[in-house]
């Protein structure tokens, strides 16, 4: 995954930490997605849409609102959150499908039970991705200031 660029819209510094709300273009985001090639993540988003993301700042680091940053996510933390998103859910189907097959259940029972798993693992999913550790972890960082200014953003 390309580090995408984008303007800093506005810096929040509260409780939480020190956030900026960073507006990245579309395209700019991630050119394998746009070739049909990266995770899907931007599958549903229309291609010219700019995008509004909140992404922390380091400690240390002071940016402006206007200044161009890049954003990034450390790959590891993309592998885990897709394992969360994706894992979750496929692993609830198929237990769930595993154990109506050992009980010897008919073809609806079973597909009724891989929708159940299913959803499981999706309410699951979700709540891990709602803890606070998640939220920090999972969140985009400002990795650096670029000089040069983006067109789309």
């Amino acid at each position: 995954m390309d580090t995408p660029q984008g303007k800093i819209l506005s810096v929040i510094d509260d409780a939480l930490g020190r956030r900026a709300i960073v507006d990245v273009g579309a395209g700019v985001a991630c050119p394998r997605c746009a070739a049909g090639k990266g995770c899907g993540a931007g599958l549903f988003a229309r291609q010219n849409e700019n995008r509004c993301l909140e992404a922390s700042i380091p400690d240390g680091l002071q940016f402006a609102a206007g200044e161009v940053v890049e954003v990034s996510v450390l790959p590891d933390n993309v592998l885990r959150a897709a394992l969360i998103v994706y894992g979750l859910p496929m692993f609830g189907a198929v237990a769930t499908v595993a154990t109506a097959y050992a009980l010897a259940l008919n073809d609806i029972a079973t597909a009724a039970a891989a929708l159940g798993g299913l959803s499981l693992g999706l309410v699951v999913a979700r709540w891990c991705l709602s803890r606070q550790v998640c939220r920090k972890r999972f969140v985009a960082t400002i990795s650096r200031r670029r000089q040069n200014d983006i067109t789309s953003a």
